[in-house]
């Protein structure tokens, strides 16, 4: 069973073509669920996994839909905690290649208040994996309590640890947050992490050395970084190859499969849920079974996985596909 522990945010999307009125001021937008946490889950609901969303569900008119958009995917939300601070929300840009950039209103949100206490609870009996990430995962106070269960099940080994750390610059930079804390508590995640998905952009920002890289620069960086302990390490470029590194082992690469893209919103969440259900589904659900995977089994679950992110990028937000939808599509 796969836990997703993180934020919901309402994703507010332009709607291509809108007539933005007279003055061009009233640009029309469609309010989508969205953030890491939601989206991961969703999406493993969505391939048929068993999964567990533990989430702080805030108030506000849209506060429902969340909920109910995890329900519709078979998700099981009944572990996650009712708060009565406000549901987070992104207004996106888009550009004109599909790629997405956020403004975020998330002062006071319900996401990053989590307690030592919540999350003790909120933690499933038989969770086999825990995914965590994003601005709910480096955002204090609720970060530090995130922390503690990761490090907790590292300890004991109990539950495999993913972490992705899905930079919001402008959050992680403001918001009561510095670049110095936030690597500090990435750095914290990532030394007990199991499993790492972190993008080139990521690596721009976490170490800001990395931008511009050629190819060759990429293959050392991911290889580094899967030299830090993961005993799997995910390097996505957007549609460029994606890198899997693992220690002591030589790299592979998968280029994505081509499709036409709508926007991004959700496609490096819907890698993420593909890459640790196919884990999952494959039996893989502790370290050592993990560090025993072979190359074949690697790249069909790698396939897989981009083949899921490349499905939710052909649709408006982050919108991941059925396992019927996967199956066809991989023929």
């Amino acid at each position: 069973m796969l836990t997703v522990l993180g934020e919901l945010v309402v994703d507010l999307i332009p709607v291509p073509g809108a007539d933005a009125g007279a003055e061009g001021t009233a640009p029309h937008y469609v309010a989508r669920p969205g953030g890491n946490a939601l989206n991961v889950a969703v999406a493993a609901g969505r391939l048929g996994h068993p999964v567990h969303l533990l989430a702080r569900f805030g108030t506000g008119p849209l506060a429902g839909n969340l909920r109910r958009h995890a329900e519709l995917s078979g998700v099981d939300v009944s572990r996650s905690v009712d708060s009565g601070d406000p549901v987070s929300l992104a207004v996106v840009g888009l550009g004109d290649d599909g790629s997405a950039d956020y403004g975020f209103h998330v002062l006071g949100a319900a996401d990053w208040q989590w307690t030592d206490e919540e999350v003790a609870a909120a933690w499933p009996p038989g969770g086999t994996a825990l995914h965590v990430g994003s601005i709910s995962a480096w955002t204090a106070p609720g970060s530090e309590a995130i922390a503690g269960l990761a490090e907790r099940l590292h300890a004991d080994g109990s539950a495999l640890v993913s972490v992705d750390p899905n930079i919001r610059a402008s959050l992680a930079e403001g918001f009561g947050n510095t670049g110095p804390d936030v690597r500090r508590r990435l750095d914290r995640l990532l030394a007990v992490a199991d499993v790492v998905k972190v993008s080139a952009e990521d690596l721009g920002w976490l170490e800001p050395g990395t931008t511009d890289l050629d190819e060759a620069g990429l293959d050392e960086v991911a290889q580094r970084w899967a030299d830090r302990g993961p005993g799997v390490l995910l390097l996505t470029d957007g549609g460029e190859p994606l890198r899997v590194a693992r220690p002591g082992r030589p790299l592979l690469r998968h280029t994505p499969p081509p499709v036409t893209v709508a926007d991004t919103v959700g496609a490096g969440d819907s890698l993420a849920a593909g890459f640790l259900t196919g884990l999952l589904d494959a039996g893989v659900t502790t370290r050592a079974a993990l560090d025993a995977v072979d190359d074949d089994l690697l790249g069909r679950v790698v396939a897989d996985a981009a083949l899921v992110a490349a499905l939710c990028c052909t649709r408006v937000g982050a919108d991941p596909p059925t396992r019927a939808e996967l199956d066809a599509a991989r023929g």
